[in-house]
């Protein structure tokens, strides 16, 4: 990831590293400096000191620069000085909420050469970009769950799939990411679309879980709604979208819980997450098996693709890891939502009707 980017003599300077041990420095697009994995490198826990030194041929001869420092990853803390002919140029140290705050660099786009293939292919582009495709889709899903169910349970259904989208929508807002905003799939659901990449795995974790989190004050609304009014219609709404919620909270990729997992056990240690993701994958086998699931058996072959990259890429990593407080945080608020999404089907289910009664004999079977 890259951990940095200063000015130094009119070209942008930019260290990258990774918790792996290895630094690479450039000036502009030219690698200058690097340093290679160790094995002191790899305790995130220590203050590790780094010092970069390349030289530069200019009119009044030769510049010679120094970055030097100390980087530790958790909590993450970055020390720098850099020095132009031992005179200083810039020092500063960041912290996580300066990477959490930086935009991420899409590349350079390269320039559209006319073709009737780029042609419709920008026509399409264009078509998924436009308003009217949101339309398409949510009709779409109104009437497939119509078709299915009722049309009063299709609106409720979509009410729902919203409400938790708008969770990621707002959490994206949070950190200042730009939304291309909520899409209803029919038969998968809804997804939230951001403009921009994430740069940590606290922003991961935090966008994952406000869908559920929103999800779970829906249902905590909804069921205050029904010891007031009496009205069923609450109550079934509040139940089955807690149920909803608790099946996106299973730690299986790509479901909103196997982000959280992933975030987590990867934070910790590149070995452990791989070990946590795969007995999530293991989790999704027997549930899809136990229950006849279809959709999960499909989202788990995504989130297995999903895992295998995430794990051939775990030394390039360009997302800084949890820190100790983070991850304990994480864990709690992830139970604490798991277990109110639970306490709201159990309470449902304790009555004599047996359509609020399901969601809970689903889980008991």
């Amino acid at each position: 990831m890259q951990l940095l980017e200063v000015e130094c003599l009119g070209k942008s300077l930019k260290l990258e590293g990774s918790m792996a041990g290895w630094q690479q420095l450039f000036w502009g697009d030219q690698c200058v400096s690097q340093i290679d994995a160790t094995a002191s490198a790899n305790q995130s826990d220590d203050s590790n000191p780094f010092v970069h030194q390349f030289s530069l041929q200019s009119e009044q001869g030769e510049i010679r620069v120094e970055l030097s420092g100390s980087l530790q990853w958790q909590p993450f803390d970055l020390k720098f000085k850099l020095l132009a002919n031992d005179e200083l140029v810039d020092e500063n140290s960041l912290v996580e909420k300066d990477i959490e705050q930086r935009q991420v660099d899409p590349g350079k786009k390269q320039p559209i050469k006319f073709s009737f293939i780029g042609m419709a292919g920008l026509g399409l582009k264009l078509l998924k970009s436009a308003k009217v495709i949101k339309v398409l889709f949510a009709a779409g899903s109104l009437a497939a769950y119509s078709w299915l169910f009722s049309i009063e349970f299709a609106i409720a259904l979509i009410l729902c799939l919203v409400f938790h989208e708008y969770g990621h929508i707002k959490a994206m807002k949070y950190f200042g990411l730009k939304t291309k905003g909520i899409y209803l799939i029919p038969f998968v659901g809804g997804l939230a679309l951001s403009d921009e990449k994430i740069n940590t795995r606290w922003q991961d974790i935090v966008i994952s879980i406000m869908g559920p989190f929103f999800g779970l004050i829906l249902s905590v609304a909804c069921l205050v709604g029904y010891w007031i009014t009496d009205l069923e219609i609450l109550a079934g709404l509040a139940v089955f979208n807690a149920l909803l919620n608790l099946f996106n909270m299973l730690p299986v990729l790509p479901l909103d819980g196997g982000h959280v997992l992933k975030s987590i056990a990867f934070s910790i240690n590149s070995r452990v997450g791989i070990i946590a993701c795969a007995l999530g994958a293991a989790l999704g086998v027997y549930i899809s098996y136990q229950f006849g699931l279809a959709l999960l058996g499909f989202l788990l072959a995504i989130g297995s693709v999903e895992i295998f990259f995430e794990y051939k890429r775990r030394h390039l990593s360009d997302l800084l890891p949890l820190n100790r407080y983070a991850q304990v945080v994480s864990i709690i608020w992830y139970v604490l939502t798991i277990g109110g999404l639970s306490a709201i089907i159990w309470l449902v289910g304790q009555t004599d009707n047996d359509a609020l009664s399901l969601p809970l004999k689903i889980l008991n079977s």
